[in-house]
């Protein structure tokens, strides 16, 4: 045999070999399911992760489905029964799945911001019409939070008023309630029926355009909110951004394939980087399980006051 012919015949069998491996993948995970956190306008969190979903059928060779919940408890459920492979999740919403499972995701990667920090805030804001200008004057007015899985729509703002601010929320406030998701409870508060809610912004960029990124940017970007008639009036610690996850028991190899085609996306496919995010980012960044043991034990600890 000549030295062609062996290496040929060694290609042949690696690629053989490696054909056989990812078919195996592929017979085990024969459609890759990605949930989507509700509590948001499904018809357009299905058009914002469609080119996502179109991006990785291209590079995973298997088909791609989305699957939009009613909330946030719905995408975690997906995950912890195997009925999702992917999603995006809060940071409370990974510890939720933690606190229940700690071998049931794992997280891959989250956004910088265009700061570079790896992290964003929780807001309290009111209708700028309201005469409410500051934490102190909401005492007897009422409170919507985003949903009970949401880390800057309840667990960081729920946890901060009470051990920093010191106040008994049930006292404080004349009633506190759930929204149904972030862009609802803004609607709620602009329509008269709660005096101030809480959602997410990553705190940088023009506050007139909702800043880079977030709930408010995200309904500045849609038309449904102007600037002008909110004010934010309490802000928060900063707080980790939250996960990307994909399920513990998958094949390496598709977990690898996953990160790869994803943290390639911001050159791949700019637009669509900045449709699944909620606006302008710097990129993705890889994390690991540590970087969201704050928050873990902060949902730990207001359970067990519970």
């Amino acid at each position: 045999m000549t030295l062609t012919a062996a290496i040929i015949g060694a290609t042949a069998l690696t690629s053989t070999a490696a054909l056989a491996q990812a078919a195996d993948w592929r017979e085990e995970v024969p459609v890759f399911r990605i949930g989507i956190l509700g509590g948001e306008n499904e018809a357009d969190r299905l058009r914002e992760h469609s080119c996502q979903q179109a991006y990785l059928e291209e590079r995973l060779g298997v088909p791609v489905e989305l699957y939009p919940a009613s909330d946030y408890a719905g995408v975690m459920q997906g995950l912890l029964a195997g009925q999702l492979e992917f999603a995006g999740l809060g940071s409370s919403g990974y510890a939720g799945i933690s606190l229940q499972n700690p071998d049931a995701v794992e997280p891959l990667y989250t956004t910088m911001q265009i700061d570079g920090s790896l992290g964003y805030y929780a807001v309290m804001y009111t209708r700028a019409d309201s005469g409410i200008t500051s934490l102190e004057e909401m005492e007897g007015h009422s409170l919507a939070f985003a949903d009970p899985n949401s880390t800057s729509g309840y667990l960081v703002p729920s946890y901060e008023l009470a051990a920093e601010e010191g106040l008994v929320l049930e006292a404080f406030f004349s009633e506190t309630g759930f929204g149904g998701g972030h862009e609802q409870a803004v609607i709620a508060v602009l329509n008269g029926q709660y005096d101030a809610g809480v959602t997410w912004t990553s705190g940088v960029g023009d506050i007139n355009e909702g800043y880079s990124r977030g709930n408010l940017r995200s309904m500045v970007d849609k038309g449904m909110l102007d600037m002008s008639e909110i004010q934010i009036i309490w802000r928060s610690n900063l707080i980790t951004n939250g996960p990307r996850v994909i399920r513990s028991d998958l094949p390496q190899e598709l977990k690898d394939l996953v990160m790869g085609a994803m943290m390639q996306l911001q050159v791949a496919d700019r637009d669509c980087f900045d449709a699944i995010n909620d606006g302008e980012s710097m990129g993705y960044w890889p994390i690991n399980h540590e970087f969201y043991e704050p928050i873990i034990n902060m949902r730990r600890e207001l359970q067990g006051d519970r």
